[in-house]
């Protein structure tokens, strides 16, 4: 198992993209740009010679799971899929529109390949111990990703399901933490301090490393030591909110925001 690097950045590429493309449809109702931004090495190495998931597969009980479970960075899900050709691109021609299939927040689909519907912060989480368990239960050897927020380690669910994965040893599932350190209303540290994740998560019984999480080649490592633990795994990653945009890295009025057609043309710029 080897990672090819062109590959990982041209996906990381076409997915960034279509962020900012389906960012520019959503017009006034704006997008949530930043989050999903800090994600895409993530989604880009995990969908690249890690997860078993693709085009061909999405439908079928064999392959692996991919769940996202913090929401609101459905962008880079959404780009995901697009880029795997799972979806269209013109499918998103009416995002965050009525009746639309893609939401501000992803609605479980299995035709789009999406796993879960996720929102409510810590649950995705808990979905996917559930989905572990019954992968045991049957032995079946799939695997399940779970991409939560550090911010979204704030909620208590969280800390239920990490529990539960150590007592049932669930090592089919491993946890991609993306630790860009904001949420919606500000930073983490002013808001709820979750200094050392790894330790915390070590302490709960599951084997966790901190790494760059904008590093494609540690990322695929990591990731191949994890799929092959024998114990549950996390891997906090740590990245930066608006990744690979100067106006939007660490910047959090981007957050959820409006993307005019100025600023458009002036980041595709940035990405050529």
């Amino acid at each position: 198992m080897k990672i090819n690097i062109q590959k990982t950045l041209e996906f990381k590429k076409n997915i960034q993209k279509s962020i900012l493309d389906i960012s520019l449809v959503a017009g006034a109702k704006s997008a949530h740009i930043g989050g999903a931004l800090s994600s895409v090495d993530l989604f880009s190495v995990l969908l690249n010679g890690i997860a078993n998931f693709n085009s061909s597969n999405f439908k079928e009980d064999s392959r692996d799971r991919i769940i996202l479970s913090k929401g609101h960075a459905c962008l880079v899900l959404y780009a995901s899929l697009i880029e795997l050709g799972i979806i269209k691109k013109n499918q998103l021609k009416n995002f965050e529109g009525d009746n639309s299939d893609f939401a501000g927040h992803p609605i479980r689909n299995k035709n789009f390949g999406i796993e879960f519907s996720s929102g409510s912060l810590g649950m995705g989480l808990s979905y996917a111990v559930g989905l572990s368990i019954a992968f045991k239960r049957k032995k079946m050897n799939n695997k399940v990703f779970a991409i939560i927020g550090d911010g979204e380690c704030n909620e208590g669910v969280v800390w239920e399901a990490i529990m539960s994965i150590n007592h049932f040893n669930l090592n089919n599932l491993i946890i991609l933490v993306d630790k860009n350190n904001f949420q919606q209303t500000g930073s983490i540290n002013d808001i709820m301090k979750n200094e050392s994740l790894a330790r915390k998560f070590n302490s709960f019984g599951i084997n966790s490393v901190e790494i760059d999480g904008h590093d494609h080649k540690i990322i695929f490592e990591k990731l191949k030591e994890s799929i092959s633990s024998q114990k549950p795994s996390a891997i906090i990653a740590k990245t930066t909110k608006g990744h690979g945009f100067k106006l939007f890295e660490n910047n959090n009025n981007w957050h959820h925001a409006i993307l005019t057609s100025e600023i458009y043309k002036k980041l595709i710029e940035e990405i050529n």
